[in-house]
């Protein structure tokens, strides 16, 4: 069997926008980007990274589904009651704010990858399944889940935040991401990324550190959700009517 594959994607929700990418395999980050662009050159990134055989799962912090006109998804609305209180509430999701020419970019990203590649929206991932699965993440509700945080991570450049805060909370999210060598599964290889220093980055290249760390977050989400199975995720809203995965480093009951 090949060894599995686990990618996270920082989708962008415009093609005009960079999207991040990231790839663990043999419990190692081999590649990370900030600059893909369109759905083309996203499949072209994940296709020198699939051997044909290979499981894989890809994690995506965008919506994958989006059924509704108005209003937001039964998903952002239950992760917002379960961790607003940490300021990691989801975003209202509808086709409305989403749709271009009727369709949402995650959908067709998930069709596209289907095709090509016979990923399968999930959620929970199969506790080592041998298959290619595809589910939707988001960072923050993650960060606080996988590193106790008492709430989210402020690198989001914002209103009010001055440059040096948001490298301060770079420097303290990279920190984080590098105690992950000694969690369950580990992770390595984050050397290079965990070194580079966001005070002296400005507009894209601070932009494309972003999208590289969300990017490495939905991939560990993903291999933490495979590598311990169903009962270490929530899954809030359904597959069928949108859904967000979040680890739980104890047992959901």
């Amino acid at each position: 069997m090949e060894t599995p594959v686990f990618i996270g994607l920082d989708l962008a929700w415009s093609e005009r926008n960079r999207t991040g990418a990231a790839v663990i395999r043999d419990g190692t980050l081999v590649d990370a980007t900030g600059e893909l662009t369109d759905d083309a050159s996203i499949e072209g990134w994940l296709a020198q990274h699939l051997p044909p055989s290979a499981p894989a799962v890809i994690g995506v912090d965008a919506p994958l589904r989006v059924p509704n006109e108005h209003g937001r998804r039964r998903a952002d609305h239950e992760v917002s009651l379960h961790w607003g209180k940490f300021g990691a509430g989801a975003y209202p999701a509808n086709r409305r704010l989403l749709a271009r020419n009727r369709r949402v970019r995650g959908e067709m990203l998930v069709e596209r990858l289907h095709r090509r590649f016979g990923f399968l929206e999930s959620a929970p991932i199969p506790h080592r399944g041998q298959g290619r699965y595809i589910c939707e993440v988001f960072p923050h509700p993650a960060h606080v889940a996988l590193f106790a945080l008492p709430h989210t991570l402020k690198y989001k450049r914002k209103p009010g935040r001055t440059p040096a805060m948001v490298a301060a909370e770079f420097a303290r999210y990279q920190q984080l991401l590098s105690t992950l060598q000694e969690a369950d599964p580990p992770l390595r290889g984050l050397e290079t990324l965990v070194a580079t220093d966001a005070a002296q980055l400005r507009g894209r290249r601070l932009q494309a550190l972003e999208e590289m760390l969300d990017a490495v977050t939905c991939a560990y989400v993903v291999w933490f959700a495979w590598h311990r199975g169903p009962r270490h995720q929530r899954v809030y809203g359904s597959v069928a009517e949108g859904h967000i995965l979040v680890p739980s480093l104890q047992p959901v009951t």
